[in-house]
């Protein structure tokens, strides 16, 4: 696939499957054996079954997350995204009550595209800016005092 072609599937991804909830465009833009790598996450998540759950677990959470693409740089197989995010905490996520909070978060995911489909991601956020944003964790100013 040309590098366009590319970051228009990892853009539908984003656009489609995260802000449209619809996690059945899953099946169509990634691999069986797809793996999300993301040190935030203590395991990989595998499969198409697997994204679908990832996404369900964190659009039930913050039920209206938007992710905007700042930037995507494509070269060979690879799809590079900056990206950000807003959402509203509204629902429990890993163990963490709704809080109310209005979230903002950034990231990259580095995608590989094999066959036409997404066959892994590795992503890079700020998963610890969520954490404070949330109240789980004492804002910088508050730890070191």
């Amino acid at each position: 696939m040309a590098a366009e072609e590319n970051k228009a599937l990892v853009r539908r991804v984003f656009e489609e499957a995260w802000n449209g909830a619809d996690f059945n465009v899953f099946d169509e833009t990634n691999a069986p054996d797809y793996v999300l790598h993301d040190p935030s996450v203590p395991e990989e998540v595998r499969g198409i079954e697997g994204i679908k759950g990832f996404a369900s677990m964190f659009v039930g959470a913050f039920p209206d997350l938007r992710f905007a693409i700042e930037e995507q740089i494509a070269e060979g197989d690879k799809v590079l995204t900056r990206w950000s995010s807003s959402a509203t905490h509204r629902g429990e996520l890993m163990g963490i009550a709704p809080t109310g909070s209005r979230t903002g978060v950034s990231g990259m995911t580095l995608s590989h595209i094999s066959g036409g489909k997404v066959a892994e991601d590795w992503s890079n956020w700020d998963a610890l800016g969520l954490m404070g944003q949330l109240g789980v964790i004492p804002p910088p100013e508050q730890a070191q005092a």
